[in-house]
Order: C-alpha cells, then structure tokens, then sequence
C-alpha cells in the first residue's frame, strides 16, 4: 500500500551524505512500492511543491548559531538558554504538525536530526511529535555526536539523552556501519539495523557529454598528465598529506593532483600546511573547488561549473587516505565511475568493507614502498587495472546496490506498519 513519507532534516541540499542517501532512499521507495516522498528542512533543493522549508530549522539559523555558542564547551546553562531552546522546539513542533497535516504524511524518516545535535530544538521538536502522536519513523543515523569530539564537552546532557536519539516504540533506528551499531547499543540500549550507502550498480555511470567533455583542459591538465584525484573537502580528517606523500614519492611532473573542494569552514590552517607541503614534495597540487559545484552552471566570468560527476570519468586514479568517515561515499562513487583507488584502512573500512573483498591500494596511516608500487603498478599496467576496477564493481553490486536498500526498507516498513 502506497504510503505518504516525510523525510525531516535540518538541509536537503547539496551534496552532503544526508541530502545524497535520502535522495536514494526516496528513489528506492518510489520505485518499489510507489511511496511518494516530502521534504521538511531549513534549506531545500527538492522540488517546491513537495516541499516544506522553515529556515529555523537550519543548523545555520542565526537562532541555532545563538544556541550552539551558549551550549557547548561549557557545563552550565543559563536559564535564558533554555528558554530559547524551549520556544524554538515549540515553534519548530508546530511546523511539524503543519507539515505532516499539509502532506498527510504516514511515516516520518527524520535524517540525522536526532543523531546530531547541530539544531537541538528540532531534535526535541520531532522527538515530542513522535511521542505525541505516535506516527511510525524510521531513524537514519549518519553521524552521531559522541563521535564528534566538538560535542564532548556541553550543557545539554538532559537534550542529548532524551533526544539523540530518543527512546521510543514507534521509532525504528537505522545505522550505516556497525561501529554505530555497537555503539548505539552499548550506550542507550537501542538496537537498529546496518543499512550501508549505497549506489544504483545496476545502472551503468553517464559517460562524459559535450558539456564535461572538456574538464581535462578547463583545469589545465594536458592530455599526458595523469590526474590524481582528491574528491573531498580540505580537512584535516581527509589525510590528503598521504596522497601528497605518494606523488611526490613517485617522482614523475606527469602527476598532478587535484582536490575537488575547499577548507570549508574549519579554517585554512590545513590547508597551508598541505600547500607547503606540496612545495616542499615537489607536487602540483591544484584546488578546483571554484570549478565544482552542486548543478553545472557558469560563473560571472563565463567559466563552466562542473559537478563532481563530471570530474571523475576523466581522473585516472583516486586518493582516498581519510583517517576517520562515517562510510566513505566518495569510495561507493569511485568503483561506480570504475576507477583505482587509494585508500586509507580507517576504522569503517577495517571493520565494514575491507571484509567484502575489494581490491584497492591499501595504506595503513603510513605511505611506504609497497603502496607507492602498487599505485605504479596500476597506473601502468591497463589490464591489472581493468581486472581490478571491475572485480571491485561486482563486488559494490552485490553488497551496495539499491537492492540492498530495497530489501532493508520492505523489512523496516512491515515491522512499523504490519503491512508488506
């Protein structure tokens, strides 16, 4: 039976985790059981008309900033405080209520909303309507905050254990690696289901078109370059001082590597130690961040904007030497692109994917000989590459297809709704 979905965040915009998976997940819904999906959030690319925005439910709300600076680092709260917390919920829990009536909305499937506390009013907004009503949901945790050393220290400790997540009987929680799971578990009780990231395998990737057919040139690589691609942002939890490492320890000027997006707004200072690195290495290390965006369009000086799709068809490898992700999507997109990768054995990795069996240039937080030759190895040798990107495809299909995700919903939708 067809049902009403309202998927809740604080931004469905973008191309963040949690605008890309829910993305998928109202995809898969649709196509299996012809659920239609709506959208609650503070910011929005989804289409208007299924769409609900109320700004103050953006973790950017000037609101929320206010919020957020008088809650953390610190182990007291003032009274004013609260009372802004409150009358945001309030407000907040009233839109929800608008919103579920307007859509007539069965089943909710907040996103990350009560997993991190980046926008606690809508936290305990959707944890008191979920309680009030006892509408089913589906809890998709992406990240949660004690694996965020930014949230150990607080005054919210009563939010956080009500809300992040709550405790109630019509909330079935969802998990995307099993350290989350074990850490739910061990930490409020709560049991959930491993649903990883997943991708469309069985849907070839679009080649290049008239549009990104020229990205190689538009970013200054010559057709003997060999483009090392960086698909991330430039943080220091990305470890791109690895892939800086294994260009420069291959010594070639062919190689160039390109990072795809900026710093962000965790500041510059990585990002100067990695240019100066990059002096130091002998590296061409090129930033294209103003040449990526989230739609192709062109900029004031009449320059095309490309979208990380565009870019990976036309790299010939990819680093990917992150000490810490919560899964690692730019891994599922570059065996979708069917690409090499380099890759870092961070703890998701170890303990959710190395075991599938992929075939990659595996580093372990070090760059030694044996990676450095392995990437060589790929890089010129076309048939070991193919044999690899390939086996890596058929191995990403059986384990994160959209068959998986298909599967996994059907079981959460029957156990909420006793309706197969």
């Amino acid at each position: 039976m067809p049902k009403n979905i309202g998927f809740i965040s604080t931004r469905f915009a973008g191309t963040d985790g949690v605008s890309l998976e829910s993305a998928k997940w109202a995809e898969v819904l649709w196509d299996s059981d012809r659920h239609v999906s709506f959208w609650y959030s503070g910011r929005s690319d989804r289409e208007p008309g299924i769409s609900y925005v109320v700004p103050e439910a953006y973790f950017g709300h000037p609101e929320s900033d206010w919020i957020n600076e008088r809650c953390w680092r610190l182990t007291r709260r003032d009274p004013l405080v609260t009372a802004r917390i409150r009358d945001a919920a309030d407000y907040l829990k009233g839109t929800l209520y608008d919103f579920v009536r307007r859509f007539e909305i069965d089943l909710l499937v907040p996103q990350n909303a009560i997993t991190i506390p980046m926008q606690i009013p809508l936290g305990i907004a959707i944890t008191e309507f979920l309680a009030e009503t006892g509408m089913p949901a589906i809890a998709h945790h992406h990240d949660f905050y004690w694996e965020r050393t930014r949230f150990s220290i607080g005054c919210v400790n009563d939010y956080l254990s009500c809300a992040f997540p709550p405790a109630l009987p019509n909330i079935r929680n969802v998990v995307i690696n099993k350290q989350a799971e074990e850490q739910l578990a061990l930490r409020t009780g709560q049991s959930a289901l491993l649903i990883p990231n997943v991708f469309d395998f069985d849907k070839p990737a679009p080649p290049p078109d008239d549009y990104s057919k020229d990205v190689r040139s538009e970013i200054g690589l010559s057709d003997d370059d060999i483009f090392v691609l960086q698909p991330t942002r430039v943080v220091p939890r990305k470890g791109i001082e690895h892939a800086i490492k294994i260009v420069g320890r291959l010594n070639d000027p062919r190689y160039k590597l390109v990072i795809s997006h900026e710093a962000g707004d965790e500041g510059d200072d990585y990002l100067h130690m990695l240019q100066e690195m990059a002096r130091e290495e002998g590296v061409d290390m090129r930033i294209i961040a103003d040449r990526v965006g989230e739609v192709r369009q062109y900029d004031d000086q009449g320059r095309k904007i490309y979208t990380l799709w565009d870019i990976y068809p036309h790299c010939d490898i990819v680093t990917y030497p992150s000490t810490y992700e919560g899964f690692g999507n730019a891994l599922l997109e570059t065996i979708y692109f069917r690409k090499p990768l380099v890759v870092n054995r961070y703890s998701i990795f170890v303990q959710d994917i190395e075991p599938k069996g992929f075939r990659f240039a595996v580093m372990d937080n070090i760059v030694t000989n044996k990676v450095v030759n392995e990437v060589k190895r790929i890089l010129d040798d076309p048939n070991y590459r193919k044999e690899m990107i390939e086996h890596n495809y058929r191995v990403a299909r059986r384990f994160y297809s959209y068959t998986v995700l298909r599967r996994s919903l059907r079981t959460l939708m029957t156990s909420l709704t006793g309706l197969s």
